[in-house]
C-alpha cells in the first residue's frame, strides 16, 4: 500500500520562530519533537515571498514565471472573478496527480489560490476559509464541501478537527490518502495579530520580553514600498504594519501565541497518526508558505515589504520537517540548500509517480535522495527565487539579487552578500572588485535557470503578465507601457 502523505503549512514563517531552529522564547514542543524523529532542513527557502505564488509552486512544482502567480490573490476582488475562477486551472497539480492514482485527497485549512466556494480540481473533500488575506483567527466563514457557513473559533482548532475527522474517515476504509493542512496561521498582519482576542497559549507570552525580534532603524526601501502600495492600493489594507510592528509588542506576543496553537495542532495530528495505527505508514511534512522578516533589515513582512523586493534570509527562509518513522532516519540535519517548492517532486518520487508538467521543466527537486540516505546531494546546490523585479540565487556562501532594469523611472541596482561570513546579509558586495568573478558566476546561474524556467506569457521580464494581481502595476507599465495588465487566464 502506498503511503499516506500529510503536508502541513503555516503561514508566513521565517525558520528562526520555532524551537529547533534556534529560538530560546518560542514554545513548540511537538515541533521540536518532530525534528528529532525526521530529518530538519535548515537551509530551506521558498520561491517567493508571498503566500499565493509559493502555494502555486508547491502544488505544481513551477515558478511563479512558469504558472504565472507572482502575487498575492487579491481577495477584495472576489466579486469581479470569473466563475468558479482557479489560478492553477489547466496544470498538473499534486492532488490531481495524487487522486488519479487512488489517493482520497482533503484540504482543510487556507486556500488562497481561487475560489473559496468552489473546490480546485483534485481535491475530494473541501474546508477552507473565505479570507485568503486573513483578517482573524477568529469569526471565519467557511466553505465545506458546498456547504457555507460561519465559525467563532479559532482557526487552527478548527482546521484541526477536521483534519483528523477526514483521516479516522480513510482508517475505516484502507484507503492511502493525501491530507493538505494549511494552517492560516500564525499570519503575522495586522488586522489578525493585533486583535484582542486571546489562545490558550497567550498567557506564555504575557511577560516575554520579545528579544529574538530585533529592533533596528527603520529600513528606506520598506518606507518606499509603503509609499508604493498605498498609492497603488487606494487603501483598503493598513500597510503602515511592515513599519511599526517590530516595537508593538502586543502584536509580537500574539504571533508567538499562534506559532504555538500551530505546534499544538501538530501535536494533535501525530496523536491522531499513533491513535489510528498509520505513524508507520505515513510521510509527514511541515513548512511554510514563505518566511517573514520579524524586524530584520528595519521592517516587519515578506519579499515585496520592500522597493526593491528583497529575499533576504529573514523573508526568504522557511522550516522544513519531514518525519517517516521506519523509513526516515530520525535526528538528522541537513544544510543542503532547498526549496518548499520541492515538496511537489519529493512526494510524486517518495510514492513513484512522474512529476512532469508537459512541455515546461520542473525546477522541483526531489528531496527523496536525502531523506533516504541513497545521495549526499540533490545536484546543483543552490535555489532560486523571483519577486517580480527582483531575481535571487542563493548557495551556501552566497546570495545574489539581480533587479530588472527595463523601468527608466524605477533605478534599482544588485545586491550581493556572502552569506558565510556576513549571515546577517547587511554588507552589499556587488561593486567590490574582489568579487567581480563569483558575481558572473551567479549571474550567468541566474540567466541560465530563468532562460529555462519560464514561459513567455508568465515572464515579466520579457513582457508577460501576472495571474490576478501585480505588486508593482506602475512600475511594469513604465517598462512595458499603459496596456500592461494582469490577467486571469492566459489564451
Amino acid at each position: 500500500m502506498k503511503p499516506n502523505i500529510v503536508l502541513i503549512f503555516t503561514d508566513n514563517q521565517q525558520a528562526s520562530t520555532l524551537g529547533c531552529y534556534g529560538n530560546p522564547e518560542i514554545h513548540t514542543p511537538h515541533l521540536d519533537q518532530m525534528a528529532q524523529d525526521g530529518m530538519m532542513f535548515e537551509n530551506a527557502f521558498c520561491p517567493n515571498g508571498f503566500c499565493s505564488p509559493c502555494r502555486a509552486s508547491v502544488l505544481t512544482g513551477l515558478m511563479p514565471s512558469q504558472h504565472g502567480v507572482h502575487s498575492w490573490i487579491d481577495d477584495r476582488n472576489m466579486a469581479d472573478w470569473p466563475k468558479n475562477w482557479h489560478a492553477l486551472d489547466g496544470l498538473r497539480t499534486l492532488p490531481k496527480t495524487l487522486r488519479d492514482a487512488g489517493y482520497a485527497t482533503a484540504l482543510t485549512g487556507k486556500y488562497h489560490l481561487g475560489e473559496p466556494t468552489a473546490p480546485m480540481d483534485g481535491f475530494d473533500e473541501w474546508c477552507t476559509l473565505k479570507d485568503g488575506h486573513v483578517r482573524s483567527f477568529y469569526r471565519n466563514t467557511i466553505t465545506e464541501n458546498g456547504q457555507t457557513y460561519d465559525h467563532q473559533g479559532h482557526t487552527v482548532d478548527f482546521f484541526t478537527q477536521k483534519a483528523i475527522a477526514f483521516m479516522d474517515a480513510q482508517a475505516k476504509a484502507k484507503t492511502p490518502f493525501f491530507l493538505y493542512l494549511p494552517y492560516p496561521a500564525p499570519y503575522g498582519h495586522w488586522p489578525a495579530t493585533q486583535e484582542t482576542d486571546r489562545c490558550r497559549f497567550s498567557a506564555l507570552y504575557d511577560d516575554c520580553p520579545m528579544e529574538s525580534i530585533p529592533r533596528q532603524a527603520l529600513s528606506k526601501p520598506a518606507i518606499e514600498a509603503f509609499l508604493m502600495r498605498r498609492a497603488q492600493s487606494g487603501g483598503g489594507l493598513d500597510y503602515s504594519m511592515g513599519l511599526r510592528a517590530p516595537n508593538d509588542l502586543p502584536t509580537l506576543r500574539n504571533f508567538y501565541a499562534q506559532i504555538s496553537m500551530v505546534d499544538d495542532g501538530v501535536g494533535q495530528i501525530i496523536a491522531a497518526l499513533d491513535r489510528l495505527g498509520l505513524t508507520q505508514d505515513t510521510l509527514l511534512i511541515f513548512t511554510s508558505d514563505h518566511g517573514l522578516s520579524n524586524g530584520q533589515h528595519g521592517f516587519w513582512g515578506h519579499g515585496a515589504a520592500t522597493f526593491p523586493s528583497n529575499l533576504h534570509r529573514a523573508a526568504h527562509s522557511v522550516p522544513l520537517l519531514v518525519r517517516h518513522p521506519g523509513q526516515i532516519a530520525g535526528g538528522r540535519r541537513s544544510g543542503v540548500p532547498v526549496s518548499n517548492m520541492d515538496v511537489f517532486s519529493t512526494i510524486l518520487d517518495y510514492v513513484g509517480l512522474p512529476n512532469d508538467q508537459g512541455d515546461m521543466a520542473v525546477p522541483s527537486r526531489s528531496l527523496t535522495p536525502l531523506l533516504t540516505d541513497r545521495a549526499e546531494d540533490i545536484g546543483q546546490d543552490a535555489v532560486f527565487s523571483e519577486q517580480e523585479e527582483t531575481r535571487v540565487v542563493r548557495t551556501r556562501k552566497w546570495a545574489y539579487f539581480k533587479r530588472f532594469q527595463g523601468a527608466k523611472d524605477y533605478p534599482i541596482g544588485p545586491e550581493l552578500f556572502d552569506v558565510e561570513n556576513d549571515p546577517a546579509e547587511t554588507r552589499n558586495l556587488v561593486d567590490d572588485p574582489a568579487c567581480a568573478k563569483v558575481l558572473a558566476v551567479l549571474d550567468d546561474m541566474l540567466t541560465q535557470f530563468f532562460d529555462q524556467h519560464t514561459r513567455p506569457e508568465a515572464d515579466l521580464w520579457r513582457g508577460g503578465v501576472p495571474v490576478q494581481n501585480t505588486e508593482r502595476r506602475a512600475f511594469w507599465q513604465n517598462a512595458w507601457g499603459d496596456d500592461w495588465q494582469p490577467v486571469y487566464r492566459y489564451d
